[in-house]
Order: C-alpha cells, then structure tokens, then sequence
C-alpha cells in the first residue's frame, strides 16, 4: 500500500492569479481566488474525512495484529508471515494517514497565508500606501487620456476621508461627517448616510422621487441575446432620447424570459433633478437609495410587458444604467416577484452592491476608464461574479470629443463583449453559458419601450419676509410735554 502514498508527488500548493486571454484579464467566476479558496477548504475537509476513516482501519488493523500474536509460534505461513503482512498493512495505512494530514494543513496554510495577504492589501489600500506599479500605470495612462484610469480612481476615492482628514485637519466639520459617514477610508457604498444628507440639503436635486413608467411603443426585433448584442439594444435606447427603458420579452424553447436594457448617464443640460431619473442625480438615487423609485418603475414596466410572477429576468445597464441593473438583483422586493438569473454591467461602478449570490454577474471594466473606480470598490472576487478588464490602449481622435474619457466608450466594451463571446476561457464560458441557458441563442423577441419620468418636486414653502418694525410711538408723557 506504501506505494500508493502521494507522498512527494505534485508541488507546492498555490492559487493562480486572474486569467489573461488577449487584452481581457478575467476575475472572479469559476477560477477566481474565492472559488479556489472554497475548493482548497471542501478538498481538506474530505481529506481529513478519509484520514479519519483510515484512522478507524488502522486501529483494527491492530486488533487483528494483536489477536494473532497468539499464533506467533505456529508454522510460519500461519504465524509469523501473517503478522508480518499484518504489521505491514498497518504501517502503510498509517503512512498514507499521515501524510492525508499533512496535505490537510499544508491547504489550510494556503488559505490561512491568502487570507493574511488580503488582511495586508486592504490595510495598504485603506491607507493609500499602493505600489510603484499602480502608479506608473497611472502616469502612462494620463498621458494617453488625461484623466484617472480606474485603479487610481478606485483607490482616490477610496480614501476621499483619510485625504479630506489630511488636509483640513480634525476641526473640519464636513470631512469629520464625511469620515464618520463613509467609516474612514471605507468605498462609497459604505457613505450611504452621508449621500442622503447630503440630499436632505437640496432635496429638489438628489432626494429620489416617485418614477412613473408609461408604455411609448412596442415592435419585433431580431435579437443578438450575446454580451455584445445585449450593449448594442442599450446603445439603441440611449439613441432613442432622455429616459427611456427597454424590456425584450424571448422565448427561450417555449420558456418565457424578460430582459431589462437600462441606458447610461443623460446629462441634464441644466439642473440636475429633473424629470429624467437617469440624469446625473440618478447616480446619487443608484448609490445611496438603491434605485428604489427606478426599480419600482422597472417592476411596473415588466408587468406591462406581459412578464408572470416568477419570469426569468436578465437586466443590461451601461455605466449609470449598470448601478441600476445590479440593485433590481440586490432588491429582494424585486426578486420575490422576479427571479432575476443574470445581470450584466459596462462601464459602472458597482463594486460595492452585492447581488443575491445565485444571480450571475458579468462586469465589462476598461483600464482606462475611471468610471468603473468611481465608487472607490473593485468588483469582489466570487464565484457568481466575473470582471472582465479590458487593458487595450484606447484613444480620442482628433476633433472627437472625449466625453468621460476613450476608455469609458460604449463601442469599446462592445468590441470587449465580443471578444467574450469567443474567449475559450472557462469562466468566461461558464458565464455565457448561464446568459445561454436563460435568452438562448436570440432570434425574434418584442421590444417594448417606456418613458420613465420623475415626479415634480415639492413646492417649497414660501419664505416668510420678515416686516421693518415701525417707528417707536412717543409715550402718553412725551406727548404731554
């Protein structure tokens, strides 16, 4: 039995680093650190299930060694041979025991170091001590587009409390709120408190208000049901104006699925807090309220769109339109009457909303692009969620304007989602197949559209002019004199 024992077989222990293929570096999914982590702790735990099972062998193996002793005298083929090939046994069993064990705890280290090393980054990070790395690739990037690429942002703003500490010191009272709020040094979406009384001091702009869905049209369309085709219908309802959703109803084999297309950012021109929910106030609703007025429009428009309690939903954004799609997946008012299986992301910061972890994510990021940093969080590293960075050099033309930045172009993560459509990697297989499973391969779908408005404000109370006092009257006496 010694023979079978894995001992020296193999080498060390480690986990592999995200995945590159061509200019996308992949993350998370089923290769992603965490899914590792999880398959080094299910991997010992059985190990030490078989060296406990082996232990119970190796303590009868011994009974029976012991029992034959008495037969130690006897002839050699039912005496001493016996207790040799007994004995034998059990040293072999011991030995594979052992070494079970040993590879037991050598993964238990691996894990136990990864987890130390994150401990380590996350204080560098909290602290702003990065590496030489992240900042010469942020030198090379501004010379390219003249703005933070996306780890810089991330790690910017990340600290946005620790730097306001620093440079207005302990009296100020806005960084010491901002400090407290946003649990010192901690990503936006900690900052919850302090973006809503931030939109407690101008209601009429941040504070979300009720969002009405009306249907405006409803038409066939041949539906491309890939990551790149999904980008090209939000690429069609940002085009059709100010406002406007999209919901594809597919039928998948006789399976109904719905499919929720949510544009970017629409600037408004002039105050924010108007009555589109997707102007630049839509971002704070995203990232401080959870876009609960916007998914309560969502709900009522797939309602109109024909979708049955329990449908599948698959919901699109880009950029603001992403923070959008991944809060209907964090929803659980949305979930109890969707079951949304899929959301997929560009261009949005949405490193710090968690999902439900049955749902599927997929994250398009470009170097290049601070967006995605915006939120101060990186997408986390878990089984049910892939990010994909796009490290393409990118560049704004001469006369074009640049917008957010090239990195942060709608057609950039097109070409990004096509290139994943193709990419043999196995998380990126594996994600695709789950969108496959739920849209499959596309074809005729109904497109339907609606005009999402934000209510009116509330008026706001006139304000009371306060009147001169009149002139003092002379007393009675003074009159008198």
């Amino acid at each position: 039995m010694a023979e079978v024992t894995p001992s020296g077989s193999g080498g060390p222990i480690h986990l592999t680093g995200p995945a590159v293929d061509g200019p996308l570096e992949i993350r998370g999914g089923l290769g992603g650190i965490s899914f590792q982590l999880e398959e080094l702790a299910g991997g010992a735990e059985k190990l030490d299930a078989a060296a406990e099972e082996l232990a119970a062998v190796e303590v009868e193996v011994r009974r029976i060694w012991e029992d034959l002793c008495l037969y130690g005298n006897e002839s050699r083929p039912t005496g001493t041979a016996a207790l040799m090939d007994i004995g034998e046994a059990q040293w072999s069993i011991q030995a594979v025991r052992t070494e079970l064990q040993h590879i037991s705890q050598q993964v238990r280290d691996c894990k136990k170091d990864y987890e130390v090393a994150e401990a380590v980054m996350s204080f560098r990070r909290e602290h702003a001590l990065t590496g030489l790395g992240t900042c010469l690739k942020q030198i090379r990037d501004a010379e390219v587009t003249g703005s933070f690429n996306r780890d810089a942002a991330e790690l910017a703003l990340g600290n946005i409390p620790a730097l306001l500490g620093v440079m207005y010191g302990p009296q100020a009272y806005l960084a010491g709120k901002i400090a407290a709020d946003a649990s010192a040094a901690a990503h936006v979406g900690a900052a919850t408190p302090m973006i809503r009384s931030l939109a407690g001091l101008h209601p009429r702009m941040l504070e979300p208000r009720p969002v009405a869905a009306r249907e405006v049209e409803s038409y066939p369309v041949e539906l491309d049901a890939s990551p790149a085709g999904l980008l090209e219908r939000a690429r069609l309802i940002d085009e059709r104006g100010d406002g406007y959703i999209e919901v594809l109803k597919v039928d998948n084999g006789g399976q109904k699925a719905f499919v929720v297309i949510v544009p970017g950012t629409q600037p408004a021109g002039g105050e924010m807090g108007g009555d589109n929910p997707f102007d630049e106030a839509g971002i704070a609703e995203g990232l401080g309220y959870g876009s609960a007025e916007v998914n309560a429009a969502v709900l009522k428009a797939l309602r109109a769109a024909g979708a049955e309690q329990g449908a599948s939903v698959v919901t699109v954004g880009y950029s603001q339109g992403g923070i959008h799609a991944m809060n209907m997946a964090a929803d659980a008012q949305f979930r109890a009457e969707y079951n949304v299986k899929y959301v997929l992301t560009a261009g949005s910061p949405v490193g710090s909303i968690e999902p439900d972890p049955a749902i599927s994510t997929l994250h398009l990021e470009h170097r290049q692009d601070w967006v995605p940093g915006s939120d101060g969080a990186a997408s986390p590293d878990t089984r049910n969620r892939v990010t994909v960075t796009l490290t393409n050099d990118v560049r704004t033309d001469d006369g074009e304007d640049p917008g957010l930045g090239p990195g942060h172009k709608l057609t950039n993560y097109q070409e990004g989602a096509r290139l994943v459509a193709v990419s043999d990697d196995p998380c990126l297989v594996a994600s695709t197949a789950v969108l496959g499973s739920v849209l499959g391969v596309g074809g005729t779908a109904t497109a339907t559209r609606f005009a999402l408005t934000r209510s009116k404000p509330p008026e706001l109370p006139p304000v009371a002019v306060r009147k001169p006092m009149p002139p003092p009257r002379p007393s009675e006496i003074d009159r008198a004199r």
